[in-house]
């Protein structure tokens, strides 16, 4: 079965009760139910992860890569500014793995800061504002790139 990593980024463990008027009120433990079982669905085998730490982040993504598994990843606040993450992410897309960017609402319809991504250009693909079908949209899209 094809390995695939859901990292999450900063404050995505707040789900549920940070902002649910932008971010929905589904709990993280809750979108990670879904995303098993959308994977599943898929024959897709999903971890799914979460960290405020950016390092670990990092450190996930290396992990990625060494295991060959694709990654599905929310960066979260660390979309727009995290170089560290960009690179670790480039590792991922240039070891000929998938990675896609998914993001619960979407970046362009918020504060203009938000409109840059430092992950995007290295992303497979980009997928955003779907509320957890994001990532839903996201396991599909690399089943259907992988012939699944």
């Amino acid at each position: 079965m094809t390995r695939v990593l859901v990292l999450n980024g900063p404050n995505l463990g707040r789900l549920g009760v940070r902002e649910p008027e932008v971010y929905g009120s589904a709990t993280h433990a809750e979108l990670t139910a879904s995303a098993q079982a959308w994977a599943s669905e898929l024959g897709l085998d999903v971890e799914v992860r979460q960290s405020d730490d950016e390092s670990e982040l990092v450190g996930w993504l290396h992990e990625a890569v060494d295991a060959r598994a694709h990654v599905v990843l929310n960066p979260a606040a660390f979309t727009h500014y995290s170089y560290a993450l960009r690179d670790a992410a480039a590792q991922v897309t240039k070891g000929g793995l998938l990675l896609v960017e998914v993001h619960l609402s979407n970046p362009y319809a918020r504060e203009e800061f938000r409109h840059r991504s430092v992950i995007g250009g290295v992303a497979t693909g980009t997928v955003a504002g779907f509320g957890p079908d994001s990532y839903r949209l996201a396991l599909s899209a690399i089943a259907s790139r992988l012939g699944g």
